[in-house]
């Protein structure tokens, strides 16, 4: 199964742990594939960064684990599904270039669309629930 998963539950699955980490245990384990695309590794520094107040010595770190357990793709077409909050179309934008299954997100914006061209778009606890 290939997943992209959204800025917000990587940074809770670094920050925090418990269901959001469980998925990239998944990852980690084979069970799914991670794919993700530069802009969300710049959105994931700079949140860790600037909200959590990470230094440049424990983002390398940590980052470079995460990173290394998926795959980077480039985003090849915009998309304008999310007006209320224009950021989030990068997620779709990555799955569509990943040929994801599923989003994995926290993001209301996007769970109020439930799917986008096929790829479902759920909660971290309910991708647990319906594959896991």
């Amino acid at each position: 199964m290939r997943i992209v998963v959204d800025t917000n539950v990587i940074v809770s699955a670094l920050v925090f742990g418990g269901l959001p980490r469980r998925i990239f245990e998944l990852v980690e384990g084979g069970y799914c594939e991670l794919f993700y695309a530069a802009e969300i590794q710049e959105e994931t520094r700079r949140v860790l960064r600037d909200k959590f107040g990470w230094d440049e010595d424990r983002l390398d770190r940590y980052l470079r684990t995460l990173w290394s357990l998926g795959k980077r793709v480039v985003l090849r077409h915009r998309v304008n599904a999310v007006r209320e909050d224009p950021d989030d179309n990068r997620i779709l934008e990555c799955a569509l270039a990943a040929d994801a299954d599923v989003i994995v997100s926290g993001d209301r914006h996007l769970l109020k669309l439930g799917a986008y061209e096929g790829i479902t778009i759920l909660t971290p606890r309910d991708f647990l629930k319906a594959h896991f």
